[in-house]
């Protein structure tokens, strides 16, 4: 026969079969098809064995020629023979194959159909379903027995035998035509095309089938596979126009599908996943083979946003979802609540089936649950910082790992009513959307040191550089924030800490480059998993790294004898209290910095718009001559920019008293006109308040002369960072407290 039966064939044969009832039964719907077959409904299963019956009796009937016909077969009950006790239906697939004569070859065929299919079943996923549900039973019946009518000759005439034709040998009076001569697949548009009617699935069968026509041959279908790739980016990724005109280009219909097959639940994957998959479709077709194999993307999940209001609506949580509408003193008086309210939800069945097959597939490597809403890291809002995010580091019992990363979907969801959040989208003109949470549920990169777990570096970057310390330093070649371990001291600039700022035209100049400085302006703090306790911690860089730790001389130089100095030996105990963090090697001897500024220009010009972008970096082979590095790219979305202006005229010969304040640090190109209030917080006297809730206070009263003074009419000086959590740091305030300000100092 030639033919070999192995596992992916009858794989293919229960998708198939899924997909055929799920046409039949739910309009196309494949993911209500799986979730009722998850929930144990018997008449959908025996839907997709009945499709099976059809296949297999097909297959048979292909592969060998002695074959006549296949006839399916349910034995039925003889008054007087039930059995006492026995309530059990009959089940299982249960097949006569007529044959011109019984084979070897043919049983060992069949042998191996039934192992592979009792195999496959366990993707159905029914947690009721036992061996015996879609257990092959094959028998034989010759052409002798049929003649003479006798054992399954018999078949078609027994009383205690309901038999069906399933396939049957028909004689083909012209001969196959040769391959060259077979027509081309033949595309059939249905007469009635309602997008939101059809399920996703469809579409997504629908539009491969034209891809897979080669393009010089679609003709009028082209236009048709620009309408159907249009469709499903709107409904599986997202529905922002500035979006789409941009991803249509890049996204190929494999692409979409791809996305499909790691979406759980209804709905579309948010804004954080669509920049992070754009990006790297862009990457892939325009960068050269070098930069393709210098990158990657993280293993990636997503939760659809239509699962928010499953979610809310089966918890009773539909009543907060005029949250937006509310007085802002309202809005944050309720959050607590809200966020106890969320956090004690369940999840459907459904959905946490998937969650469980999602934690079996990735193991036990730490996991980041990040809000991925449908207005997030959109043109013109960013919402940077606005929603919530949290890592699991997954390293409990698989029950406890469920628990924890329900929970931080849980949290996430919850955040959507954050009022920070809320208070951005009405300062926007955005209150009157429908804004939904999806979840972009991603393994986080890194390498396990010891019990710890983070990656060599850490960052955000820009392809427009605002910072330029020097003149010879190109605004054009981006700009990076790097920080050792996870990059959340990066991206959230905490108050207490410095990361490593590099302008990626010039990587190793610093804006001080005194040893003196250079220490100072250091990182001190790195945030990474801890493994054996299974949480998220921040500790002292001095009380991580040791002289065995693989990537040191890339992330760290020595202060010795009054200079920084790069270790070119092995770095001893007693001096790791010397080390700093400066990524100096990493900066100097790996093409880090050009790959970084590459990837970000390609991004901008088929962006068209300024691009920032968080990544991790990964030195595979810290001993490797000459050394390597990777790229993960985790986010990409467009930046924001102050519009350009001329620039402005300081007058000269300013006298004392009218020189309000002065600086000769480094500033961001801007300007503020009609400037009427100055909003300032006296350091010695904010210092001099004794408690944290004293200093919070404060900011209450800011925020309440924000909603006061005319929009961009004032200016906030103070101590420290503006918006630090630690008020010893600087005035602590969120975006809604300060949005009218036209500068923060």
């Amino acid at each position: 026969m030639g033919f070999q039966v192995d596992q992916k064939m009858t794989n293919i044969m229960i998708e198939k079969a899924i997909v055929e009832c799920a046409d039949s039964i739910f309009a196309g719907d494949t993911l209500r098809m799986r979730q009722s077959l998850l929930q144990s409904h018997c008449e959908h299963c025996r839907c997709v064995a009945q499709s099976l019956v059809r296949q297999l009796g097909e297959y048979l009937g292909q592969v060998d020629q002695t074959v006549k016909a296949v006839f399916h077969y349910e034995p039925v009950e003889i008054p007087g023979n039930e059995h006492p006790g026995s309530s059990e239906p009959h089940v299982g697939i249960n097949l006569i194959v007529w044959v011109e004569r019984k084979s070897a070859a043919l049983n060992a065929l069949i042998e191996a159909l039934e192992t592979a299919l009792q195999n496959s079943q366990r993707q159905i996923g029914c947690a009721s379903a036992t061996p015996k549900c879609f257990a092959l039973d094959v028998r034989l019946a010759s052409d002798l027995e049929v003649q003479d009518e006798r054992g399954l000759g018999l078949l078609v005439r027994n009383a205690s035998i309901r038999s069906l034709p399933v396939w049957e040998r028909v004689m083909q009076s012209q001969p196959i035509p040769h391959a060259a001569e077979t027509e081309q697949p033949q595309v059939i548009l249905p007469e009635t095309f309602d997008p939101e009617l059809i399920p996703e699935s469809r579409l997504l069968e629908h539009a491969l089938s034209i891809e897979n026509i080669p393009p010089q041959e679609r003709g009028m279908l082209e236009h048709h596979l620009t309408e159907l790739k249009v469709i499903l980016i709107r409904r599986i990724i997202s529905d922002q126009l500035a979006y789409i005109n941009i991803a249509k280009r890049w996204f190929s219909v494999r692409d979409l599908a791809e996305i499909h097959r790691r979406k759980i639940g209804l709905g579309r994957i948010g804004g954080k996943a669509a920049g992070m998959l754009l990006a790297a479709n862009i990457l892939n077709e325009m960068g050269d083979d070098l930069l393709r194999a210098s990158y990657c993307v993280p293993e990636s999940f997503f939760l659809g946003s239509d699962v928010t209001y499953i979610f809310m609506a089966m918890n009773g949580l539909m009543y907060w979802n005029d949250q937006k509408y509310k007085p802002e003193n309202q809005i944050w008086d309720e959050y607590p609540q809200i966020k106890q309210d969320f956090e004690t939800g369940k999840f459907p069945p459904e959905i946490l089936v998937e969650l469980k097959d999602l934690l079996e597939r990735v193991g036990n490597k730490p996991l980041i649950v990040r809000s991925s809403s449908l207005l997030e890291d959109n043109f013109g809002t960013a919402f940077a910082g606005k929603y919530d995010s949290h890592f699991c580091p997954n390293q409990g019992m698989p029950a406890e790992n469920l628990e924890a990363l329900t929970l931080a979907i849980a949290r996430t969801f919850a955040s959507t009513l954050k009022p920070e959040a809320l208070l951005y989208r009405r300062s926007k003109g955005l209150q009157d959307y429908d804004e939904r949470m999806a979840i972009l549920i991603q393994v986080v990169q890194g390498e396990t040191y010891g019990r710890y777990y983070l990656p060599h570096g850490a960052g955000v970057a820009f392809s427009h550089n605002l910072y330029r310390w020097n003149p010879q330093i190109r605004r054009e070649d981006g700009f990076a924030r790097l920080v050792w371990g996870l990059g959340t001291r990066a991206v959230e600039r905490v108050g207490n800490d410095y990361p490593r700022p590099v302008a990626l035209s010039h990587p190793t100049l610093l804006p001080d480059d005194t040893p003196e400085a250079i220490r100072y302006y250091s990182q001190q703090y790195v945030d990474l998993i801890d493994l054996k306790e299974n949480t998220l911690k921040t500790l002292p860089v001095h009380d991580v790294l040791r002289p065995d730790y693989p990537a040191l001389r890339f992330v760290t130089q020595l202060e010795r004898d009054g200079y920084i100095v790069t270790p070119r030996s092995r770095v001893m105990q007693d001096e790791i209290s010397s080390l700093v963090i400066t990524f100096d090697e990493l900066l100097r001897r790996t093409p880090f910095a050009a790959t970084l500024s590459k990837m970000l220009r390609l991004l901008e010009k088929h962006y068209h718009s300024a691009v920032d972008m968080e990544f991790t970096v990964r030195i595979p082979d810290p001993f490797a001559l000459p050394p390597q590095m990777q790229i993960t790219l985790l986010q990409c979305r467009p930046q924001s920019l102050l519009k350009q202006t001329a620039a402005g005229k300081i007058p000269e010969m300013l006298e004392n008293e009218d020189i309000v304040f002065s600086t000769r640090f480094m500033v961001p190109n801007g300007l503020v006109e009609n400037i009427r209030h100055v909003l300032f917080v006296v350091p010695e006297v904010y210092f001099s308040l004794e408690t944290d809730r004293a200093r919070k206070e404060l900011g209450g009263l800011i925020s309440q002369l924000n909603a006061i003074l005319p929009e961009k009419s004032f200016i906030c000086i103070g101590p420290g960072r503006w918006g630090s959590l630690n008020t010893d740091l600087g005035v602590y305030v969120c975006y809604s407290d300060i949005c009218n300000t036209g500068a923060l100092v």
